[in-house]
């Protein structure tokens, strides 16, 4: 049984590393288009802020651990997690080859539950959603931390985008009309240098509202599946060596060694990079310049730091790609790309049923064979 806890934690790290190089272009697609940062330096930036944001709270990971499983309803196994983690993996795996940026946040929670759902014998009193919607008055489980910011953050994203770009250029219009040294800052020339040197603080935002966001969300999964390996006896004589494995409290409660494993492996995935997805955010979407850069960046990266202090396990690729999408839209709607946006759309209406699908099949199988 300790191999099995072991295979899991090592599984839930390589989603982690997965997840670094997947997202990789959420924090850095829109400086290497504008041509602020080289791929290597921008890919630093993102390395060493995700490590940063990484430790930086825990409650996005308190709400995976023990805010979205009802642990009364469903038996919450070692083979959920696994299975879970893996139907997140293959869709994250599936959509980085197309080079879609879809989201890895929807695609491990869709694992979860679809894989909680599958062990609970359809029944889906298993996920707390149920009692969110009897009782407005929480703000807790899939509706309030999950679907509901599935739905506003893009939304939030594109606005904050185009209000962004709205305010910027205002400034810039009453600096061109007042003449003199403002007029002269306001010309293309000073404007592109001076928004590629913020484009640098708004990059780092990003990158660390990344790592803040998504790095918890391995960690909520280790420690809720420490947390029902210790319930269910599977930590029961463990080794002295691997005594660390054991949880300090409940689930809730994220212990430091899983913060800091997180943390380093969501940087080196980070490193590793994603250039398919950089390809596509940066590039195909619509023209960026340093200063739609610094507002698409600094849209995406309030959203998240928000969404982070209350909790919610929002999609980083959602926020980052309506932002950009948002700045577009604010110079001229003609300037976006349809074609490839409807395709990224698509990406995200799948993601979440698509990779619940996969976890919940994965542990139906196992079931099959007599091993859920």
């Amino acid at each position: 049984m300790l191999l099995l806890v072991l295979v899991v934690v090592l599984v839930a790290l390589t989603f982690e590393f997965i997840n670094g190089f997947h997202d990789t272009a959420n924090s850095i697609a829109t400086v290497v288009a504008t041509r602020v940062l080289s791929p290597g330096q921008a890919i630093a930036l993102a390395a060493s802020t995700n490590l940063i944001g990484a430790f930086w709270g825990t409650a996005v990971a308190k709400t995976i651990a023990a805010g979205l499983v009802d642990t009364g309803v469903v038996d919450v196994t070692l083979q959920v997690i696994l299975c879970a983690l893996l139907g997140g993996t293959v869709w994250n795996l599936i959509t980085w080859w197309r080079g879609l940026p879809s989201s890895s946040s929807h695609a491990l929670i869709g694992g979860l539950c679809g894989a909680a759902l599958a062990a609970a014998d359809n029944n889906w009193g298993a996920l707390i959603w149920s009692e969110a919607v009897g009782d407005w008055t929480k703000n807790e489980g899939l509706l309030w931390k999950v679907l509901l910011p599935m739905v506003t953050s893009p939304v939030a994203g594109f606005t904050l985008g185009v209000l962004m770009m709205v305010f910027l250029w205002a400034v810039i219009s009453g600096m061109a009309r007042a003449g003199g040294a403002l007029g002269r800052l306001a010309r293309p020339l000073w404007v592109n240098a001076i928004f590629g040197k913020a484009q640098l603080a708004s990059a780092a935002y990003m990158g660390l509202a990344h790592g803040r966001n998504d790095a918890q969300k391995t960690m909520g999964i280790i420690a809720l599946a420490l947390f029902g390996a210790q319930n269910s006896g599977a930590l029961d004589g463990l080794p002295a060596w691997a005594e660390f494995l054991r949880p300090d409290g409940e689930a809730a409660d994220i212990d430091a060694w899983i913060i800091v494993a997180c943390a380093l492996v969501m940087a080196a995935g980070t490193a590793a990079g994603g250039w398919r997805i950089i390809k596509t955010l940066g590039h195909k979407m619509v023209r960026l310049h340093p200063i739609h850069g610094f507002a698409a960046e600094t849209s995406s990266a309030t959203i998240l730091t928000i969404a982070a202090h209350f909790g919610m396990p929002v999609s980083t690729t959602h926020s980052i790609s309506t932002a950009i999408m948002g700045v577009g839209f604010a110079n001229s709607s003609r300037a976006l790309k349809w074609t490839v946006i409807e395709r990224i759309v698509w990406a995200w209406l799948l993601t979440f049923p698509a990779a619940g699908g996969l976890a919940y099949g994965l542990l139906w199988l196992l079931g099959l064979i007599g091993w859920a």
